[in-house]
């Protein structure tokens, strides 16, 4: 067994360790008290991004909430390493934030216009918000001036640019500052060492600042709460197909493929497996800022859902490769979920090196194949065809990375949209009616 293989799973089940996340949470705290300083979260707003926007629109009710100060920092795109993607990114981007929302229960005022602002319209609107901060205003002004960027609906009556020089300095430092605290994109949130990404985990920021006792009074419950997933049956009349696509590398497709699964057997669609190759073994390489970052919230994602995660054991190029041969295996025999799921808890949460007999035998029997079949059938290339068609079906959707889903119409991306692929499936609800769980 490869040294890696040997060392990797005890190194990482205690980097990734709920009780090493709260022991960081609890050094931040001293070191802040130990200042006696305000309790204070950086904020860092890119002016195109429309996740962006649904941040901004909800910082005047953050801070109404939490005894902090908040830091605002405009700063441009991701480096094209950690979206090589950028325009399906992009145009992906404004559908979603629209979905979202329209999710929440104040229904933001967020709209896709099918296209992004003009440049020109972006700098007049990074001047206005460099100079909001410079002023001491992001937090009152950074919802409507987005909005003007959007829908040019908004006044921007009694606000102030920036000169060039002084948006070229803030966007200079405020880069610098995200790359070296460890992120890379816009509407992130910093606080004692942690990053937060968008209104999907401000509900992770607000549990800490309330454990800590930085709600104001009478604040008890979240701004925006995790959506919860489907628990009881629904009787649907003809439950359309769940494409899931998912990669055996990726750690958000470890984390939902339980509850994708889940959400099959209680409204009875199927669900039909589209694996994919890992991006690293497409060619396209993730920076490291971006691998820990998923690393780090896919483990606070699996912690908050029940789902064991962190002990791993990196699939990297063999593993996959003869485990993505044993789901296809697996599907056609009928296990093709019993061993996803075998696998991604062998590799996720036991540190199992799948690139082993050993290993793989462990992942394949448990889940009901016979490891004799199992192992004849790693021999057979065939799946390499279907998980490039798989690719070539995803990116035709818009989309470019894993886990996403497609029900019906609708293509969507990530681990924590699960309840859209949901909506999806119950959008005429005279066919559905719930039962007792």
């Amino acid at each position: 067994m490869p040294l890696k293989s040997l060392l990797l799973p005890a190194f990482s089940e205690r980097l990734l360790s709920r009780e090493r996340l709260l022991a960081k949470r609890a050094s931040a705290e001293r070191k802040r008290a130990s200042r006696r300083a305000r309790h204070e979260v950086h904020y860092f707003h890119q002016v195109d991004d429309p996740y962006s926007a649904l941040a901004a629109a909800v910082l005047p009710r953050l801070v109404a909430r939490y005894d902090l100060d908040l830091v605002a920092h405009v700063v441009g795109p991701p480096p094209e390493s950690a979206a090589p993607e950028r325009e399906r990114l992009v145009a992906y981007a404004r559908k979603d934030a629209e979905r979202l929302a329209r999710a929440h229960p104040e229904r933001l005022a967020f709209r896709d216009p099918g296209r992004q602002p003009p440049a020109a319209d972006v700098a007049r609107v990074t001047a206005l918000l460099v100079g909001a901060v410079d002023a001491r205003r992001f937090v009152d002004v950074a919802e409507r001036v987005s909005a003007s960027l959007w829908d040019g609906t908004a006044s921007l009556d009694g606000l102030s640019p920036a000169s060039d020089e002084a948006v070229a300095s803030h966007l200079r430092d405020a880069g610098k500052l995200r790359e070296h605290l460890g992120h890379y994109l816009g509407a992130t949130f910093f606080y004692g060492g942690e990053w937060y990404w968008g209104l999907d985990r401000l509900y992770h920021l607000e549990k800490r600042l309330q454990e800590l006792g930085v709600q104001r009074t009478g604040v008890r419950d979240l701004l925006y709460p995790p959506h919860v997933d489907l628990r009881a049956e629904i009787t649907l009349a003809s439950p359309p197909p769940i494409d899931f696509f998912f990669s055996l590398r990726s750690p958000y497709s470890a984390i939902v493929a339980p509850r994708v699964f889940e959400l099959g057997r209680l409204t009875s669609a199927p669900i039909r497996l589209r694996y994919v190759l890992p991006m690293a073994m497409r060619g396209l390489a993730v920076p490291r800022a971006k691998r820990m970052y998923i690393a780090y919230d896919a483990a606070r994602e699996a912690f908050e859902r029940g789902i064991p995660f962190g002990r791993l054991n990196d699939p990297l190029g063999k593993p996959t490769e003869r485990g993505l041969a044993l789901v296809a295996y697996a599907d056609r025999v009928g296990r093709g979920q019993s061993f996803v799921l075998s696998f991604m808890r062998g590799v996720w949460a036991e540190g199992i090196d799948a690139g082993s007999d050993r290993g793989l035998r462990i992942l394949a029997e448990r889940a009901g194949l016979s490891w004799e079949e199992a192992r004849a059938a790693t021999k057979d290339d065939a799946w390499r065809t279907t998980a490039e068609a798989n690719r070539a079906e995803m990116f035709d959707l818009g989309l470019w990375g894993v886990p996403c889903f497609r029900v019906g119409d609708l293509a969507t991306w990530g681990q924590d949209r699960l309840w859209a692929v949901e909506e999806a499936l119950l959008t005429d609800r005279r066919t559905a009616t719930r039962t007792s769980p």
